[in-house]
């Protein structure tokens, strides 16, 4: 944007400025002293006061420079001018006469300096001064409002509020040289102020008749402060806004900023700002060597993560991409945005199921990859509860047949994606991905292939996650739903699962189930708290928090580790790997795998049975408790977080 294009000022950049300033300054109050000569003898000056005019002019100029870069008045020129300044201007002044005043004392003249020559050579510089001030001031803003207007980037934006907080609001648009808003009105909130001005910026209707300013000044964001409107009235609004296409932001008030309510800048909620830990990165040469060349394929490439993770991919120059899906739209969007990315990279877009083991196997044999991504599966865990055959044929049966394959076509690397919900699993989900982590496992003890397992938690903002529910619940109005207070999770972005997936690739041996060491497990409420708020919104005020029970498969706490499994640390310090343990034998995982592909589409209790046979962890949860209801109190009612009370 335009106005980022100015680099903060060194020292001696600073150090320049300031010896410019003193030096106008200097010329200011020159002209100042010897035009209060000027008018206190009426243009007539006599030769010996012009003899004591020229005794004193150079006394008077550094005395006054003394008192004014004391004050720090030679400095905030353009952007801070405001009655404080006024003040300061005032005293500055003051002392710099104060000042000559005592000079004149001490060092007698043959011509004493004439006592109206101080009051006209102290109200001159005031006057003089404040004016430069202002003019300088009124430029500069006329300057930043030019640029603003020519920013192709530019948003136009209306202030609902017309009060203290709006008015501060717009003062400090005006003065940021980063802020992408164009502030073209105020909107009242009862029309009291219709036709007034705040700052030069016209009050240009009240809040009922919102949709139609929208439209008439073709505004596309909507400033709202904090605590200003009810959460109904912020509701209304927002739903006025998104049939006019415009986009509401809601800032924090000074009242709420200074309190400690508010800890948010005008965006959107920033994912990473819900981590609550420093994110992953790459240790990109290792993965250059490993991927620079090769024919990528990505299962579930229209998905989140196996979307990041083509896009990850890129920066590495692989000889070729292969995205299989069966959502056509989603591989159709797909392609588009790798294609204007990454222009030179071959990009072969596939619609296929991967459950389709003779459309996978052309697939191998017409593009030979080198390096599969298997990000394709069933993740929502209740779903899958009620269809467990579906996930046994997606998760289990569908990984098998990949694995395969990629162990008879001589693939170099096949990387499962995998869940922290495969360790000790209570749903069939988890319990799914445990047989897959298995069955790779197994068949890196036989084949050139190596076969690498990445398993981690909860994607923050994924398709489906918690953090787009809540969203869309805040939208709503709320309430946000939880199922209970206890709940709590490891969570990763989208850029550190994928990178994940990518750099355990590039270091597994086979066989390996790597990691990501994510930091302390995160409680549900607390991240519905952080989004709430992020979203310049309060808890028990604007929305409100509703527990519901937990839901069939659900547990309480995630893992990371299985019973009896042993973490060991690599190279990487935010990557582990599970060091290998005597489970079943490769023959007892595929003649369960066989008995569960049988099963498929059984009643669910005999998919169930020969899940918990095959996974000896694996505790099934029918009888996850419903209809608990909890409101959670207002940020104000809780004196301690972590003990949420029950209404």
């Amino acid at each position: 944007m335009i106005w980022n294009m100015t680099p903060t000022p060194t020292a001696s950049q600073r150090l320049g400025r300031d010896v410019l300033n003193l030096l106008a300054l200097a010329g200011v109050f020159t002209a100042v002293h010897v035009g209060a000569y000027f008018v206190r003898f009426d243009g007539a000056i006599e030769p010996h006061h012009a003899e004591t005019l020229r005794q004193t002019l150079a006394a008077f100029v550094i005395l006054k420079l003394v008192a004014f870069g004391w004050f720090r008045m030679h400095r905030g020129w353009t952007r801070f001018v405001t009655f404080h300044d006024l003040t300061s201007l005032a005293q500055a002044t003051t002392a710099a006469s104060v000042l000559i005043v005592l000079a004149d004392r001490l060092w007698p003249l043959e011509q004493p300096v004439s006592r109206g020559i101080f009051i006209l050579d102290w109200g001159a510089t005031l006057i003089v001064v404040c004016a430069m001030r202002s003019l300088v001031r009124t430029l500069y803003g006329g300057y930043r409002r030019l640029l603003v207007a020519n920013a192709n980037s530019t948003e136009r934006a209306l202030i609902v509020g017309v009060n203290e907080a709006g008015e501060g609001l717009l003062r400090a648009m005006q003065v940021s040289r980063r802020s992408p808003f164009e502030i073209v009105g105020f909107v009242d909130l009862d029309g009291r102020h219709s036709g007034e001005r705040i700052g030069g910026v016209p009050i240009v209707g009240k809040l009922e008749e919102l949709r139609h300013l929208i439209a008439r000044h073709a505004v596309n964001h909507i400033l709202l402060t904090s605590g200003d409107l009810s959460g109904q009235r912020v509701r209304a609004v927002m739903e006025t806004c998104s049939a006019a296409g415009a986009q509401v932001r809601m800032l924090p008030n000074y009242e709420q900023l200074l309190s400690g309510e508010m800890r948010v800048v005008a965006r959107e909620v920033a994912i990473d700002d819900l981590l609550r830990r420093e994110p992953v990165t790459l240790d990109t040469p290792q993965i250059h060597e490993w991927l620079n060349g090769r024919v990528l394929m990505i299962t579930g490439s229209a998905g989140s993560i196996g979307s990041e993770i083509c896009k990850q991919l890129l920066q590495f120059r692989p000889a070729r991409l292969v995205l299989v899906d069966r959502w056509e739209n989603g591989q159709f969007q797909m392609e588009r945005q790798l294609r204007s990315v990454a222009p030179h990279v071959p990009i072969d877009v596939r619609i296929a199921d991967i459950a389709d083991r003779t459309r996978m196997e052309q697939l191998f044999d017409e593009l030979r990859p080198d390096v599969l991504f298997h990000a394709a599966a069933y993740k929502h865990v209740p779903l899958m509860e009620q269809n467990p055959g579906e996930a046994v044929k997606n998760n289990v049966l569908a990984t098998r047949d990949l694995a395969d394959l990629a162990d008879q076509r001589g693939l170099k690397a096949f990387v499962l994606i995998s869940t922290d919900k495969a360790v000790n699993p209570t749903s069939v989900m988890g319990t799914c991905k445990r047989v897959a982590e298995l069955y790779v496992q197994s068949l890196s003890e036989r084949s050139a292939c190596r076969f690498v397992t990445v398993r981690f938690g909860n994607v923050l903002d994924s398709a489906g996650s918690v953090v787009p529910i809540f969203r869309e619940q805040i939208s709503r109005g709320g309430p946000i739903t939880i199922t209970d207070p206890r709940m709590q999770r490891f969570f990763m972005t989208i850029p550190e699962a994928a990178q994940l997936v990518i750099q355990a690739g590039s270091m597994g041996r086979g066989g390996d189930i790597f990691v990501l060491e994510m930091g302390d497990p995160v409680r549900i409420v607390d991240l519905a708290h952080d989004l709430i708020r992020l979203s310049g919104l309060r808890v028990g005020h604007d929305i409100d928090i509703q527990f519901v029970g937990l839901r069939p498969g659900e547990k309480l706490f995630e893992e990371l580790h299985i019973t009896g499994e042993v973490h060991q640390a690599t190279r990487h310090p935010k990557i582990q790997v599970v060091q290998k343990a005597a489970v079943l034998t490769t023959a007892e995982i595929a003649a369960g795998i066989d008995r569960l592909e049988l099963l498929a589409n059984s009643m669910p209790e005999r998919i169930i049975a020969e899940l918990k046979n095959l996974v000896g962890e694996y505790r099934p949860d029918l009888t996850a408790p419903s209809g608990l209801k909890l409101f959670l109190p207002k940020d104000d009612e809780l004196d301690d977080r972590s003990q949420p009370h029950a209404a």
